[in-house]
């Protein structure tokens, strides 16, 4: 049966439509001017009656891959981030399965001190943390960025969240069968809630990636800056009048171009954990 559309109906699509339209403009604007102005010279950035370069000027893209540290901060980004999601999504799934799945006294309790935690400022946490760090001589490592991140109180939530949708017949019916908690999680638990775990890694990922102001603490040698770091350091370079900003543009883009490309790829996933969908069907 086709369903007939009123008048009312139409309208109210049209202005849905409208609405998303300049909703997604103001949103793209930015962005879509960071890349316009990565292909203009500093002249023409500076020249606001003109929206278009007169020509495109890719040897921005060149200085800044071939004469700049910039692919340098994106790779170390890339590496600790992908490090720290790891070892977050571990640290968050056996925490979220053993407080779900597994049953002890005070495991309620451990889930509120967990989540009072959460609630603290993160800016308070940085002094404990720095000590900690500096009497271990990790501050200024590699090992010392990845370690203080390797926990995630939100990824703990998340996948708290979509383990209590897992039934408890199935765990208690592998646990029958003699499956251990790990063969568990990997084999019944993961699978079932594999969007979460996405979605996890993947808000995780860029939490990481765009961190600026624990890795300025923590880190004062130029060779292991992040992406945030590096971008602020390229930016300040020339100081404030000389500033080459159709390089700071190139950067800039050349530096959301991983975060673009993981989007692209994970998006169903991310959408369907956002949604809260764990792939248990009735």
């Amino acid at each position: 049966m086709v369903k007939k559309y009123t008048v009312i109906d139409r309208i109210d699509a049209i202005v849905k439509w409208i609405i998303l339209i300049i909703v997604g403009v103001f949103t793209a604007f930015p962005f879509l001017w960071m890349v316009v102005s990565a292909f203009k010279t500093k002249e023409e950035i500076m020249d606001t009656s003109k929206f278009l370069p007169q020509s495109l000027h890719w040897e921005n893209f060149i200085t800044v891959i071939f004469n700049s540290p910039i692919p340098r901060y994106i790779v170390n980004s890339l590496l600790i981030s992908l490090a720290i999601v790891f070892i977050q999504i571990i640290t968050g799934a056996l925490i979220a399965y053993a407080i779900v799945f597994m049953k002890f006294k005070g495991r309620g309790i451990l889930f509120g001190i967990i989540m009072v935690t959460y609630m603290l400022p993160t800016a308070a946490t940085y002094i404990p943390s720095y000590i900690i760090l500096a009497n271990h001589q990790l501050l200024n490592t590699y090992t010392g960025l990845i370690i203080s991140s390797s926990v995630s109180i939100f990824g703990i939530f998340l996948l708290r969240q979509a383990f209590m949708q897992v039934p408890s017949a199935m765990v208690e019916a592998a646990q029958i069968d003699g499956a251990s908690h790990f063969r568990i999680l990997h084999l019944v638990v993961f699978p079932m809630t594999k969007s979460s775990f996405i979605t996890f890694g993947l808000m995780s990922f860029i939490a990481s990636y765009n961190n600026y102001m624990w890795p300025s603490l923590i880190t004062n040698d130029s060779d292991k800056y992040m992406v945030s770091q590096g971008l602020r350091s390229f930016f300040i370079e020339g100081g404030a009048y000389g500033t080459e900003w159709s390089l700071v543009m190139a950067a800039s883009a050349g530096i959301v171009i991983p975060l673009l490309i993981m989007f692209a790829f994970a998006q169903k996933w991310f959408i369907d954990g956002i949604g809260g969908d764990t792939g248990v069907k009735g």
